[in-house]
């Protein structure tokens, strides 16, 4: 009896927080609907009294947002693939090859996670200047690829994974490369899925990085671009709201089709018991 209210009140506190994080969210949907005058009038209603797409239909008229979604893409996918592939091999090495100077290396490499990313912008933006890729998609794209965390995500996965099945492929004639590619990256498909779900938001969400590394207009991506609707006096909030609506239905088609991977992936498929 007592187990049973224990989960009814859990249920009840999950649907409470649950109901908390809606309620901004519908807010801001909601919002996007209403006209500029409406926004801030009192007392403020969740639902707008005059339903209106005047919003969506100057921010698509006013931005050029299929030029801004291709070089979000470009950033997004380009990184992602680019991210899980080096975070798998750098991984594979930690895990699998044992050298003093490779633990070492590691440990630098997580001790990066402690640095706020302020610390850090300086001295890569320097880097990119001097590689001429200041004012380039590609100024976005390299830095972003190494991440600390999808290293370390593979390389405690790839060491769940028994030795004496590279040794089998070794034995078999079967390169380092061959190894990597057609036994390990298989067998870590589900940190894979997860890494670039998770990668593909991050590039996409991406703000402070871009605004730092372009200047032509040409080659905002969706993020900037959305910061230039914000004046330094005044602010048009219907279509700024209606703008970011637009920009998160990529996401939402993401989540929306890989939501089992995000909800359940199995990460421990292939561990060791």
């Amino acid at each position: 009896m007592n187990a049973k209210r224990w989960g009814i009140g859990s249920t009840i506190v999950l649907w409470l927080l649950a109901l908390g994080f809606l309620i901004p969210v519908a807010w801001f949907l909601l919002s996007s609907f209403k006209p500029g005058s409406e926004l801030f009038s009192l007392p403020l209603t969740l639902f707008p009294k005059d339903w209106t797409v005047s919003g969506y239909e100057t921010a698509w008229n006013r931005f050029d947002f299929a030029r801004y979604f291709l070089n979000t893409s470009i950033v997004a996918v380009v990184t992602t693939v680019l991210t899980v592939l080096v975070s798998a091999m750098t991984g594979y090495a930690f895990a699998k090859y044992h050298a003093w100077w490779l633990k070492a290396f590691f440990i630098c490499i997580l001790a990066t996670t402690m640095l706020p990313t302020e610390v850090i912008m300086p001295s890569s933006f320097a880097v990119v200047r001097d590689l001429g890729l200041y004012n380039s998609l590609a100024g976005i794209i390299v830095p972003s690829i190494i991440t600390a965390t999808g290293i370390f995500m593979f390389r405690q996965y790839f060491k769940t994974i028994p030795d004496e099945l590279l040794e089998a492929a070794r034995i078999d004639g079967v390169g380092e490369f061959g190894a990597f590619w057609r036994i390990m990256l298989p067998l870590a498909r589900p940190i894979a899925v997860v890494l670039a779900i998770f990668s593909f938001q991050w590039r996409w969400n991406d703000y402070i990085w871009p605004l730092i590394v372009l200047r032509d207009p040409s080659q905002y991506t969706l993020q900037v671009a959305l910061r230039s609707i914000v004046g330094a006096d005044n602010v048009d909030w219907s279509v700024l709201l209606s703008a970011s609506v637009i920009s998160l239905i990529p996401m939402v088609i993401l989540f929306a089709i890989f939501q089992r991977q995000i909800m359940n992936a199995d990460i421990n498929s292939g561990l060791k018991d």
